[in-house]
């Protein structure tokens, strides 16, 4: 199969945005100041797009915005999960603009998520082979969105690719709710803290009057991740592939600490406490120092694979599996340099360019 006939489908993390967006014009999410990387693989012959979703809304809602814009559909975010979750069933009407130009068996998709983007197209590729039972049980047949249907065999799903990916959530969030860590007896340099203050009032959700429980940071703790990865499940007819990153080193004590070289100065903070936690979620789950290697937002052990999925290393020497998450080596920066970096500029064309080589001859 040439490369050119699949449709390379890239969605954005916590906070990004695509075509959509006007601010994709301005500074593409997939590039940044590098210019625009889904340009750049189409001038070379691939097939890409940038997708925009709720920059921080859940997996599920994200998924189904997706759906949307690849199907040239109205947003159905389905009747169960609204009424549950307390936000209107329909969304966005995409049927005059649809993100791609076909999705059958001769063009299938290649997704490629970024950070929570990664949750997104495991929650979307879940959805359109499994379907949701919940979904189909209170929704008239007219009424049910094909999305949630399942066992849509006429659109396929060729290989899914995460990149620093919080498969198992992140715990820059639940160091915070963890009564027996004290977050102020670590030291964090002035800057460090001014940097990220700032940083989260981008991240942090404006309320609109659905259910807390309905955004993303809500699914990236620990817990919740883990009870998703119980929930969604893998296929035997697709490639899973993770690339983590890494941008801190080990110290004599056993803790991390941030590479301030390769980490971007605003995700420092997050790093310093990442590196040096402990403890356990609120569920149990134990976090111990293999938790503490992070990349700045994600904890690096975190962005190699879902927990209750198999796995196993993989080199691009080697041929993937199908069904099983096939984990890269390490991406030694931090969490944004795939993006082509935020104040760290970071050349990834080559990246994606030996990626999506590699992809197209699966």
């Amino acid at each position: 199969m040439n490369h050119t006939e699949y449709s390379y489908i890239f969605v954005h993390g916590l906070s990004g945005w695509g075509r959509y967006d006007a601010q994709y014009a301005r500074m593409p999410y997939w590039g940044m100041r590098n210019g625009d990387l889904i340009k750049h693989l189409n001038d070379n012959g691939y097939h890409a797009y940038a997708a925009s979703v709720a920059p921080r809304g859940s997996a599920w809602d994200r998924a189904c915005e997706l759906y949307a814009q690849l199907t040239g559909t109205v947003t159905d975010y389905g009747k169960a999960h609204s009424e549950k979750y307390g936000h209107a069933r329909y969304g966005k009407d995409f049927s005059a603009d649809p993100l791609i130009p076909a999705w059958d068996k001769q063009h299938p998709l290649v997704l490629i998520g970024h950070s929570f983007g990664g949750a997104t197209v495991r929650m979307f590729a879940h959805l359109v082979k499994q379907g949701c039972e919940e979904e189909r049980a209170c929704t008239a047949a007219e009424e049910l969105s094909g999305f949630f249907a399942g066992g849509n065999e006429e659109r396929p799903i060729k290989a899914l690719i995460t990149l620093a990916a919080p498969h198992n959530g992140t715990t820059a969030y639940d160091l915070y709710e963890d009564p027996d860590f004290d977050v102020n007896s670590v030291h964090i340099p002035w800057h460090c803290r001014r940097l990220s203050a700032l940083m989260s009032r981008g991240n942090t959700p404006v309320q609109d009057g659905r259910d807390s429980r309905d955004y993303a940071p809500f699914d990236m703790h620990i817990d919740e991740a883990d009870r998703l990865n119980r929930k969604l499940s893998v296929s035997s007819d697709i490639y899973y592939f993770s690339i983590p990153c890494s941008a801190s080193a080990k110290k004599p004590d056993g803790t991390y600490r941030p590479v301030y070289k390769k980490m971007e100065p605003m995700f420092t903070k997050s790093s310093i406490l990442m590196g040096v936690y402990e403890g356990r979620s609120r569920g149990g789950i134990p976090l111990g120092k293999d938790w503490q290697e992070n990349d700045g937002l994600v904890n690096t052990i975190s962005a190699m694979a879902p927990s209750h999925q198999p796995s196993c290393a993989y080199t691009y020497d080697q041929t993937p599996e199908p069904g099983i998450w096939n984990i890269l080596p390490v991406y030694p920066y931090d969490h944004m340099s795939l993006q082509g970096g935020l104040l760290r500029k970071h050349s990834v064309t080559e990246f994606y360019d030996t990626l999506l080589k590699k992809i197209s001859t699966l």
